[in-house]
């Protein structure tokens, strides 16, 4: 079919362009190249499929209301999984305004392409942040999430809540995919693997907030991809069940529906600096702090839904999937 990847240059959108373009779909790749982290980065992750055949790559902004008009009108996409975003819990602590344009009012502007061209099926990427002040474990989508504690969390929940009406009100099919810390080659230079994994091979102290004890349900990208993929291909129905007395979180009447996508096995986050040390062959030299404004201590994928409607599940281990990254981290960075 013809997908719409928003995001394609970034670290999940690229690598779900490529597996999209293997298996014969064609791909429209957006994406706005912007400073929030290295641009050559971007460059080098769209250059593994800018020449695909099937590949067509335009830079805009989520935010250029008549532009995006203009894309979903001339191209009329069969799907759109969108995956651009402001990312970061931290930043959205200092430059909010940046969360309040791309991922409310570009969103919007996803949302009104698909219902004026008819698209079959948007996915679109929330995020286990979501999850905010909830302890009870593991996080399900069928509690309510209605105390996030970040204004990047905020707004994925917004996209949800945004998507449910579109759903409503034009019959539209959406899935919000709530993703748990993904990572693996290609990823960002602003999240913890990177910025760690930096730091060692300088022989610099690392600083692990919350003493080391935050634990993670850490996702590899091509677990998180297959996910994607396999949801893409089965449009959101809805719930003949539902009902407005007891309602069920993760689904509605409407064709909306939201998963989880995590590994369903939280790792502590000094494990998980043991497995890069091991990687690497370097001994880490670690300061412990508390726990940072805006983060959650645990995050704990309940799957069930995602294991029972698409017979799929994460399977990734830790061990394995860090050493890939710093495999790929030390050839990319000629270490």
């Amino acid at each position: 079919m013809k997908v719409l990847v928003t995001g394609a240059a970034g670290f999940i959108g690229s690598a779900l362009s490529i597996r999209l373009l293997e298996r014969g779909d064609e791909v429209v790749g957006i994406d706005n190249h912007n400073d929030y982290y290295d641009q050559d980065l971007k460059e080098a992750r769209l250059a593994r499929h800018a020449d695909h055949p099937n590949y067509t790559h335009i830079r805009m902004n989520l935010e250029d209301r008549e532009g995006m008009a203009e894309l979903f009108k001339t191209q009329q996409f069969e799907g759109v999984v969108n995956l651009a975003a402001q990312a970061g819990v931290r930043y959205s602590l200092e430059n909010p305004l940046a969360y309040i344009d791309t991922n409310l009012v570009g969103f919007g502007h996803i949302l009104e392409g698909c219902r004026h061209n008819k698209v079959g099926h948007l996915v679109y990427a929330s995020s286990s942040s979501v999850y905010g002040s909830n302890t009870k474990m593991p996080f399900s989508t069928h509690d309510n999430v209605n105390h996030p504690v970040s204004l990047y969390a905020a707004t994925k929940k917004a996209n949800e809540l945004m998507s449910h009406t579109y759903s409503h009100l034009y019959d539209l099919p959406t899935t919000g995919l709530r993703f748990f810390t993904v990572y693996g080659p290609w990823d960002r230079p602003d999240m913890a693997l990177q910025k760690f994994t930096r730091r060692i091979l300088r022989g610099d102290e690392i600083q692990i907030y919350n003493y080391g004890k935050h634990r993670r349900d850490f996702t590899y990208i091509d677990d998180i991809v297959e996910g994607v993929i396999r949801i893409l291909d089965r449009p959101a129905m809805g719930n003949p069940d539902w009902s407005g007395d007891a309602p069920n979180s993760a689904t509605s009447k409407a064709p909306w529906r939201v998963y989880n996508i995590g590994n369903n096995n939280p790792v502590e986050l000094l494990d998980y600096i043991d497995a890069l040390e091991e990687s690497l062959g370097v001994e880490v030299k670690k300061e412990l702090l508390p726990l940072q404004p805006g983060d959650v201590p645990d995050t704990y994928a309940d799957v069930d839904d995602l294991v029972s409607e698409f017979g799929y599940k994460p399977s990734m281990s830790v061990k394995e999937g860090v050493k890939n990254f710093a495999d790929w981290y030390k050839e990319y960075h000629q270490v």
